[in-house]
């Protein structure tokens, strides 16, 4: 479990940060502008619940709206990256409990297998461990006997969820900073926004209350306000008397 939240960090901290700083932003001040949506992975363990808080904060953070809607979404399924190194250090985790050892290049195979096999994995908590289970019967052979993934599984499920909310983070980050370097590449990004809003966060508060809260201030009267907009009860004129 250890070496697993310790890769994720070395992949954010080594390679994102690389990828960001060439696109020329970087991505510790782009983990602070979403530091909400992250701590609701946390909770969740899962990145699905903070898709649409993602899609409004970027576009605010200066990406244009048809790069975030398609990246972003596109991420969720083709670009999980958490996923991916989950998979691969699960594979070896049962390899090692199991007192086996592969070569070399098994171990570049199994790390190919893991990539292809992460892609579509759905971002619901618990959808990692099936994942790794159909890999490891697809690689099969000598390595992964059906008794030996049955108690790897089982050791495993016991973590999971903790190493769940890894992966999730991971493959949240990933993607906002491949909208971002895509934004970029394709000449969509607003480089001056992004700039002030990572150096100010707080610069998003108004689009993200607008979209996700009850709206602006002003927008929404207070008790005052909604007794002055209700009018008075009027009584009906008694009908007249006649002779």
């Amino acid at each position: 479990m250890l070496t697993f939240w310790a890769t994720c960090a070395v992949f954010v901290a080594v390679v994102l940060r690389a990828v960001a700083a060439w696109a020329g932003f970087s991505v510790f001040k782009l983990i602070r502008l979403i530091k909400d949506e992250l701590l609701i992975i946390v909770g969740t363990s899962s990145s699905e619940t903070v898709l649409p808080r993602l899609l409004t904060k970027l576009e605010s953070a200066g990406a244009s709206r048809q790069t975030v809607g398609l990246v972003i979404p596109t991420g969720y399924s083709f670009n999980l990256d958490g996923t991916c190194i989950y998979l691969t250090l699960g594979a070896l985790f049962i390899l090692q409990a199991g007192g086996a050892e592969i070569g070399i290049g098994a171990q570049i195979g199994l790390a190919a297998l893991m990539v292809l096999t992460s892609k579509g994995a759905a971002g619901v908590t618990g959808a990692g461990l099936v994942t790794l289970a159909a890999s490891l019967q697809a690689f099969g052979g000598e390595f992964f006997t059906p008794e030996a993934i049955a108690v790897g599984i089982a050791v495993i499920v016991g973590i999971d969820r903790v190493m769940s909310e890894g992966r999730a983070l991971t493959n949240a980050i990933g993607n906002c900073v491949a909208t971002l370097v895509i934004a970029r590449w394709n000449g969509e990004l607003d480089r001056e926004r992004l700039k002030a809003v990572l150096d100010d966060p707080s610069l998003v508060d108004d689009d993200m209350e607008l979209h996700h809260g009850s709206g602006p201030a002003e927008a929404a009267p207070g008790p005052e306000g909604r007794d002055a907009a209700v009018p008075e009860r009027q009584e009906a004129p008694e009908p007249a008397i006649r002779p």
